[in-house]
């Protein structure tokens, strides 16, 4: 049998799953592109171990949800089944492309990724909200909070994260499923006015759909007699100063500067060339990632001597149960940017640089066996993207990446 997938192309180095003496040439059939995006999982660090479950999916091995008005795809328990506490959409509009009034049982918290949109919003004691939204900015929606979304003149592109692993924006509560599926005579007495009324109603949820492109922010505002709603439902994440560290930056949103989300925090990390997120990890929730630029590689170590390393590049969803701890490397040349978030109403790490620094020093040295060129290098201040000292990029001839 001729194995023609295990050729290389354009004279590219077929890689191995070989670590010195250890392995062998895989000659069978296999997927060698996708071998060559993941050469930290065909060969593992020696310091991985164990059995840790699958940390990693790609929305482009997700099922496209295409509509006129654009398209939407999803990763849920249903592709990666350990990410129980957090769900993600990834959605594209087109101009005018309308995300229909709806509502969920879940909060729903977003990133806007390209272009603008408008969003609405209805809250429960008849307060609105209208707001224009554009790169970098987030909007979050309380459980029940009926609202909608449309594309702005170049349409946009945006990440949608549910407080519920479980979740499925196909299971939405839409208004015009409700409507479909209501007598004629029963929404004639709701509203009012005769059934006939109702004669074009859409027979089945719409979902997103083409419209055309609303007209001026002003030109849409409604006056609600009890005003606007109290808290905002959006903030502008990228105007936000960050914390800059030698590696990257870092920028924070939760409750305490943005009071409405009070179930999903998040952190924006930019990994600059020879950066690492530094080792620590989280002591209130499982960590629910996207990224967004680049290309890195994480670490996971779960305790009892296990640890695994998974490849990540921009598209892939990546999750960290709760209290395991881990870092993520810029394995590329560009800058890697990702988001951190969470099923809480507030971002919380702990650095394990910062933990040794502030215990007593001759117990760190006693328990690790190390001496003062680690302990005078340790530091009480959190530094939450770290630069590695003397790191070079080289990218070998047969072009795949080796840093």
């Amino acid at each position: 049998m001729n194995h023609s997938s295990n050729r290389p192309e354009s004279g590219r180095r077929i890689p191995q799953p070989i670590r010195g003496r250890e392995g062998a040439t895989d000659e069978g059939p296999r997927d060698v592109l996708r071998d060559m995006e993941n050469p930290d999982m065909l060969v593992p660090p020696k310091t991985d171990n164990g059995l840790i479950p699958n940390l990693k999916f790609s929305f482009s091995d997700t099922h496209m949800q295409l509509n006129e008005g654009g398209w939407s795809r999803e990763v849920t328990v249903r592709e990666l089944p350990i990410a129980t506490t957090l769900a993600g959409v990834n959605m594209r509009l087109t101009p005018g492309g309308l995300r229909e009034l709806h509502w969920h049982q879940q909060a729903e918290w977003s990133f806007m990724l390209l272009g603008r949109a408008r969003i609405t919003a209805v809250d429960q004691n008849g307060r609105n909200f209208i707001a224009d939204v554009g790169p970098g900015d987030l909007w979050y929606f309380p459980p029940g909070i009926p609202h909608s979304i449309q594309g702005l003149e170049e349409g946009c592109e945006f990440l949608l994260v549910f407080d519920d692993g479980h979740f499925s924006d196909l299971n939405t509560l839409s208004i015009s499923d409700w409507f479909a599926h209501t007598p004629k005579e029963v929404l004639s007495a709701n509203f009012g006015v005769p059934e006939s009324a109702f004669a074009g109603i859409p027979p089945s949820q719409v979902y997103i759909e083409q419209e055309p492109v609303p007209g001026p922010l002003d030109s849409q505002k409604v006056t609600s007699p009890y005003g606007e709603v109290p808290q905002t439902f959006t903030h502008r994440l990228l105007a936000q100063p960050p914390i800059i560290t030698s590696g990257g930056s870092v920028r924070i949103a939760d409750s305490s500067n943005f009071p409405i989300s009070r179930t999903v925090a998040a952190a924006l990390v930019e990994i600059k060339p020879g950066g690492m997120r530094e080792m620590h990890w989280h002591p209130n929730q499982d960590e629910w990632q996207y990224y967004l630029t680049g290309q890195g590689r994480m670490t996971v170590f779960a305790g009892g001597g296990k640890a695994r390393t998974f490849n990540v590049r921009a598209g892939d969803v990546g999750y960290v149960p709760f209290a395991f701890g881990h870092y993520i490397q810029n394995t590329g040349t560009d800058s890697l940017w990702f988001l951190e978030m969470f099923k809480s109403d507030r971002f919380a790490d702990v650095s394990l640089n910062q933990w040794m620094a502030l215990t007593p020093r001759e117990l760190v040295a006693e328990n690790l066996n190390v001496g003062s060129d680690l302990l005078d290098a340790l530091r009480k201040e959190k530094s939450p993207v770290v630069k590695h000292p003397g790191f070079t990029y080289t990218k070998p001839k047969d072009g795949s990446p080796d840093g």
